[in-house]
């Protein structure tokens, strides 16, 4: 069983499904499905960590392969003013210590991504324009983490932004690969994103995800280990799938 709610370009239609989502999931233990105009959809899949039920969202353009490296980016591989066209921006004096060299104008940003709900800020900045690029990269960074795209195991194929990121002990690296792509390079949040969809899809089984990257349970690990943000979504859910955490 399926629930399908439709909603219009602005931000009301979604949130309305936001806050029935969770109380149907609860009632019904089922997916709910939501449609934009736009040619992609979102799914909401119940999941279950230590008792307590919680959903993820899902991701995908209905108008090209899940395994396409246009599909699986979603938001992320919009330009700044792109993505900045889909934001609630909201200023704010940031609170705390600083004394004379505390922001005494609303120079902290907030920026709410209307079409996924993800709120980045950045407050650190007495220059709200270095706050605003900076609060965006972070939503790019949230979107990768908590965005999913439906992925084919059965024909499985990693997108060019995953191999960038991939080590070169993996066998599907090429010499079009170029060099590797660490996490302190922007491009890294577009392999990041693709690395969890597959994870994802193999239900956190990092070894299943290694064989599928040509590559061994250890260098897999690493890569993992390498990114604080990525150690913490795989663990979330490798912790939901009653799977020991990647230490």
């Amino acid at each position: 069983m399926a629930m399908a709610m439709t909603m219009g370009t602005g931000c009301g239609g979604f949130m309305n499904v936001m806050k029935s989502v969770d109380q149907f999931v609860r009632s019904n233990g089922v997916s709910l499905v939501a449609k934009s105009k736009a040619p992609s959809s979102f799914f909401f899949m119940p999941q279950k960590r230590k008792g307590i039920g919680y959903w993820q969202l899902y991701c995908f353009s209905s108008s090209s392969s899940s395994n396409s490296s246009n599909s699986n980016s979603c938001y992320i591989t919009l330009k700044d003013e792109e993505l900045m066209r889909q934001c609630e921006m909201t200023s704010f004096k940031a609170s705390g210590p600083g004394g004379q060299h505390r922001n005494k104008r609303e120079s902290a940003v907030r920026l709410k991504h209307l079409p996924t709900g993800i709120v980045a800020q950045a407050v650190e900045d007495r220059s709200q324009h270095m706050n605003r690029a900076s609060a965006l990269a972070r939503l790019r960074t949230l979107i990768a983490l908590k965005v999913r795209n439906p992925v084919s195991l059965d024909s499985y194929s990693p997108p060019s932004e995953l191999l960038q990121i991939l080590p070169r002990s993996s066998t599907l690296r090429t010499s079009d690969s170029g060099p590797q792509i660490g996490p302190n390079n922007p491009k890294f949040v577009l392999g990041m994103q693709a690395l969890l969809d597959l994870i994802f899809a193999v239900q956190g089984s990092v070894s299943d995800a290694a064989k599928l990257l040509g590559m061994s349970t250890g260098a897999l690990s690493r890569l993992i280990l390498s990114d604080d943000s990525l150690w913490k979504a795989v663990n979330e859910l490798r912790a939901s799938k009653g799977l020991k955490p990647l230490k």
